[in-house]
């Protein structure tokens, strides 16, 4: 399905219901994790769990779904000397999901800047750092490689910083395809809220470098839902186009999620109306969330009666 069904929502404020977590759904019906790089190998190792994920939530009301390479990360990869089978894994991925979409719906590349992580937490290794110009070209490689394996559109997701992932949104603008920027935001010890893992990085300094991209949405996503509200407000600082909305739930100990106390569909719903209220209108669901919570949020906001 084209992404014009979509533009035009945009265009007119309606509500938009994206998918749910994938790589996590993937692990929750049995899929072993790889110690280094998530679940991206289950686009070569289990496609067909893959794909199963990607028409349940389709089935659940989601008007997009998004392709299984965010654990695909350009800054990973390189740092695993794995550049080759990032842009293989890829098209992999794009194949199956958009196999899954049948033209049904638009399919999604997501786009991170996840790198090197420590096994049992959910940090980054921070010693591993790329010069601009490097890490930009990088960056340039994985866009065009979502876009060359077929995505209608990008997204960014974990967004974090105004270093790598303006240069990463910047690459992905380039390529023509619309562009969805999801920002990932925790407080730190003096409650300011940052980019995630990120407590040099204000997060109204990072919306408002991002917002300059000429991105098409603005969401904030992979957040726990206490925090999105007051996230939201900031972005709307910088920010007056289409406003997004979807949370983690439970947490991460590399390579696997840790299922616990993840929030209810219910619960998710109440959120949803109040981010309605702050001006969003976009729902979904990251890390943690299933089908279960995307079924939720397409009959309280109309898109299955």
């Amino acid at each position: 399905m084209s992404y014009s069904r979509i533009a035009r929502k945009l265009a007119q404020g309606q509500t938009i219901i994206l998918d749910g977590g994938t790589g996590t759904d993937i692990q929750a019906r049995g899929v072993p994790m790889a110690g280094e790089t998530w679940c991206a190998e289950a686009n070569l190792t289990h496609p067909d769990v893959v794909r199963s994920v990607h028409e349940d939530y389709i089935k659940a009301g989601a008007e997009i779904i998004t392709a299984n390479t965010y654990p695909t990360s350009p800054l990973l990869f390189n740092a695993l000397g794995r550049d080759e089978d990032m842009v293989r894994i890829d098209k992999e991925a794009v194949r199956i999901a958009r196999e899954a979409a049948q033209d049904r719906v638009p399919v999604a590349g997501s786009f991170s800047v996840m790198r090197p992580m420590e096994q049992g937490v959910d940090r980054v290794k921070a010693y591993r750092e790329w010069p601009e110009k490097e890490a930009r070209a990088l960056m340039k490689r994985k866009a065009e490689s979502m876009a060359d394996a077929g995505s209608d559109l990008i997204m960014m997701e974990m967004m974090r910083d105004y270093d790598y992932s303006l240069w990463a949104t910047e690459a992905a603008v380039a390529t023509g395809l619309p562009v969805w920027i999801g920002i990932s935001t925790e407080p730190r010890d003096d409650g300011t809220l940052t980019g995630f893992a990120r407590p040099d990085q204000p997060l109204d300094k990072v919306v408002a470098a991002l917002a300059q991209t000429g991105g098409d949405v603005i969401s904030i996503m992979h957040t726990l839902p206490n925090h999105i509200g007051d996230a939201l407000k900031i972005v709307r600082q910088s920010w007056q186009g289409p406003l997004g909305a979807y949370p983690e739930s439970g947490f991460f100990k590399m390579p696997d999620w840790q299922f616990v106390d993840i929030i209810e569909p219910e619960a998710l719903v109440t959120y949803a109306r109040q981010w309605q209220t702050a001006g969003a209108s976009i729902f979904g669901g990251c890390c943690g969330t299933n089908p279960q919570h995307i079924t939720a949020l397409a009959h309280a906001f109309g898109r299955i009666s």
